[in-house]
């Protein structure tokens, strides 16, 4: 008897979960790139709410990912940082990883579901738009097509300001420049993340209320000499730590 009832009682309490939809960490870890294992160590860590401090967002590419802890630290007691579950990709996927993450963590049937607004959203796209591939996927410049070209990027950030206005009305809006691209770069060309800061400038005159983080040019002093990898768009350590406690200083400034 003391065994069915207990079987009883697991499938209650099965059943209760499921209707509850689980934890808003478990949400979290479904969605995110990176594992469970690495919550306490990198950019896609599950983030504890406090309530008594400003909420950001940072949505970007890997450049992004490799500084996000930086700015957590940095902000630490000052801000909650979240950033995107993935990495951001082109300005055309931008909308619908958007909604991806807020669907699942604002699910009422989480135990915890998002309840706060954005204060401030930092937003960076252009490095996978200026890119060439085959396939879909394969980095080539010399046979592939350009992801996004100039004019196609335009209409997407029009569309990703849209999209942030109607959706996000109350977060003060920050856009990063994409970082440069250096010589012998698989799938780019060096120069191309000029051409695309200079396509982003153009579209954001219509909106001065939203911040520039230059990025671009915050890093290229020291790009070549001090912070690449050779060949490669990434940055090493101190590239990181360094673009980290720049968008911290932006961010602050901005939520001021």
């Amino acid at each position: 008897m003391i065994k069915i009832l207990s079987k009883l009682l697991l499938c209650i309490l099965v059943s209760i979960s499921s209707c509850l939809g689980g934890s808003a960490e478990d949400a979290w870890f479904e969605i995110a790139l990176r594992k469970k294992a690495d919550k306490n160590n990198d950019a896609f860590a599950f983030v504890e709410n406090n309530p008594a401090l400003p909420n950001v967002l940072i949505y970007g590419d890997s450049i992004s990912i490799g500084y996000t802890p930086v700015v957590r630290e940095a902000l630490s007691g000052k801000a909650n940082v979240y950033r995107l579950h993935v990495n951001g990709g082109d300005s055309s996927s931008f909308v619908a990883k958007m909604d991806k993450l807020h669907e699942t963590m604002r699910d009422p049937k989480l135990d915890a579901p998002w309840k706060h607004e954005w204060d401030l959203i930092q937003v960076n796209v252009g490095l996978h738009d200026l890119k060439y591939v085959v396939d879909g996927s394969k980095l080539d410049k010399e046979n592939g097509t350009q992801v996004s070209t100039l004019s196609e990027y335009k209409m997407n950030l029009k569309s990703i300001v849209a999209y942030l206005k109607t959706n996000h009305p109350k977060a003060k809006l920050v856009f990063a420049l994409t970082t440069p691209v250096p010589e012998g770069a698989n799938g780019r060309y060096a120069g191309d993340a000029r051409k695309y800061n200079e396509a982003a400038l153009t579209v954001l005159k219509a909106y001065p209320e939203i911040a520039i983080n230059d990025l671009y040019t915050f890093t290229k002093p020291n790009h070549e000499q001090w912070w690449s990898r050779p060949g490669n768009v990434h940055y090493n350590k101190a590239g990181i730590q360094a673009q980290g406690e720049e968008v911290a200083r932006v961010i602050e400034a901005n939520l001021r």
